[in-house]
């Protein structure tokens, strides 16, 4: 029996406008959704990471991680991520052990509350921000895992260290979001001109 996972990859020029077009933005979801492109972690996980799940270990940040089954890992932060959480948690002004490190914001206030940030939070960012961006499509926050892996994987690293990174028991739960064949199908297709 074969699975698959049916999940809506952001074309490479889309995912560099997403990119772009957040850059700059200090709130809470932007941050939490650098995590999950950086990080290939599950929304659930991004959303439960408390204040102190974000440290450093000698010269550089790790993200504990809570996944599901309750497991818990610890990842390296890639050197761009610390950047960004360092300026949200600095603008922000997050502090205090078990405080929630994403947080919800009060309406489209931009202000942000003590509570933490849900799934369903995150999700309408993503959908708002990406139709604010002029980018089209039904991405979910899936979508940034699904596009990350593809995107590593086709850097040319090896699918071991993917199902390391995105904390997968099993390569072929890894395998089932390697989109490359997808991405090369839509990229051959663009190239047609009228």
């Amino acid at each position: 029996m074969t699975y698959s996972i049916q999940i809506t990859l952001l074309a490479r020029r889309d995912a560099r406008e997403y990119a772009a077009y957040i850059r700059d933005e200090q709130q809470s979801p932007v941050a939490a959704r650098h995590v999950m492109a950086y990080t290939f972690a599950r929304v659930d996980a991004v959303v439960s990471l408390r204040v102190e799940d974000y440290a450093a270990l000698g010269r550089r940040a790790v993200l504990r991680l809570h996944e599901k089954g309750g497991k818990e890992r610890e990842q390296p932060v890639h050197h761009q991520l610390e950047e960004y959480l360092d300026r949200y948690i600095a603008v922000a002004g997050i502090t205090g052990k078990g405080a929630p490190l994403f947080r919800s914001a009060m309406g489209r206030t931009g202000k942000l509350t003590e509570r933490p940030m849900r799934r369903g939070d995150a999700y309408q960012m993503v959908r708002r921000r990406l139709r604010d961006a002029g980018i089209a499509g039904n991405y979910r926050c899936h979508s940034f895992r699904a596009t990350s892996i593809t995107t590593f994987l086709e850097a040319g690293e090896a699918l071991e260290i993917a199902q390391w990174i995105a904390g997968h028991a099993d390569a072929r739960t890894t395998k089932l979001y390697d989109k490359r064949g997808q991405r090369a199908a839509l990229d051959d297709l663009e190239r047609v001109r009228y």
